[in-house]
């Protein structure tokens, strides 16, 4: 009886697992995607890459990078909103693979554009604001990166939640290295932009409302 009460419970658990396995595997289909297709493009499938490959690599790694940050930063309004524990389970896989573009954008930088020419890539923070402006946001996210399993979590109890909460300001400063490098057309930054703040305005009202029920219970 014991045993079978084992099995049936294993079982039971394998069920509830189940949607989130799904789910994690589609989200990584997902956000895997867009690289896929970059790295065909790069090989001469598809469309083209253009007159400057290395531009077009840069600038399409660095759009899904911030596109999948703010997709992650909505996990927690849209988990409230709509009463879907599910998508927590989501925000882990969504966040790394922001990192990795955000990382991949850097690198292709670092490699195919400045040829790891210190000198130039001296020059280039010098001369170009935005450059230092997003080396300083993925500067923030590597701590993240690198503590995002369960058992970083465990180790540092509730310093975890106030080190993850670097991700706001390096949301903030990805979208202002992408405002500052558009030359022309602002409506796409001013998208991500006007995204980020409803996000982190969410953020604020919440813990407004929670400080003001606090305070009522308490008096």
């Amino acid at each position: 009886m014991e045993a079978r009460a084992a099995v049936a419970e294993a079982t039971t658990r394998g069920w509830r697992l189940r949607p989130l396995t799904l789910a994690k595997l589609a989200v990584f289909a997902a956000c895997s995607v867009p690289l896929v297709v970059l790295v065909l493009r790069a090989f001469g499938f598809g469309e083209s890459l253009g007159p400057n490959p290395t531009e077009s690599v840069m600038d399409v790694l660095g759009k899904w990078g911030l596109r999948l940050l703010l997709v992650t930063l909505a996990v927690t309004p849209l988990r409230t909103i709509f009463a879907a524990p599910l998508l927590l389970g989501l925000r882990r896989m969504l966040g790394l693979f922001a990192f990795t573009y955000l990382a991949l954008h850097f690198l292709v930088w670092l490699t195919l554009d400045r040829w790891l020419d210190v000198a130039a890539m001296l020059e280039d923070v010098a001369k170009r604001p935005f450059i230092t402006v997003g080396l300083t946001a993925l500067l923030l996210l590597i701590p993240l990166a690198v503590t995002s399993t369960a058992g970083w979590m465990r180790r540092l109890r509730r310093r975890w939640q106030r080190l993850h909460r670097l991700i706001y300001p390096a949301a903030i400063l990805a979208c202002v290295h992408y405002w500052w490098q558009v030359k022309a057309d602002l409506r796409e930054p001013l998208i991500y932009a006007s995204l980020l703040a409803l996000l982190l305005g969410w953020r604020v009202h919440r813990a407004r409302a929670s400080a003001r029920a606090r305070a009522r219970s308490q008096g």
